[in-house]
């Protein structure tokens, strides 16, 4: 099956040697995303609330490019420098998907790229 690459200006063109998305048949692998704006390509300023909104928010910009939004994520991935955020993370995903969730994993990091707090990648079926 063809493999379509995805890619959007409204979110951070990638940092090393991958695609924002790629689309096989009628699912989209999403790539990790940072809390970068993409017009900077810096970290937003704010506290971690504000990184998870511009994680999402950098998602869902690669979702559109796609034909989707997060409405069709099937499974999502955070990855979290600091597991006490936790709560955090899953209070603003309340606010941004509506049931039925999409299957998630959190996991705990030592670090992530540019000083990050917050990544996050997952799948869409469209």
């Amino acid at each position: 099956m063809p493999r379509e690459i995805i890619a959007t200006d409204a979110a951070p063109a990638a940092i090393g040697p991958y695609s924002q998305a790629v689309k096989s048949g009628s699912t989209v692998y999403l790539s990790g995303q940072i809390p970068l704006d993409p017009a900077t390509m810096t970290l937003v300023e704010g506290d971690f609330g504000a990184q998870v909104r511009r994680v999402l928010d950098n998602l869902a910009a690669v979702a559109a490019a796609a034909g989707g939004s997060l409405a069709d994520v099937a499974k999502l991935n955070i990855y979290l420098t600091d597991m006490e955020r936790f709560g955090e993370a899953n209070a603003i995903m309340e606010e941004v998907f509506d049931e039925p969730w999409p299957a998630r994993a959190a996991i705990g990091v030592a670090a992530l790229p540019k000083g990050a707090a917050v990544e996050m990648d997952g799948f869409l079926e469209l």
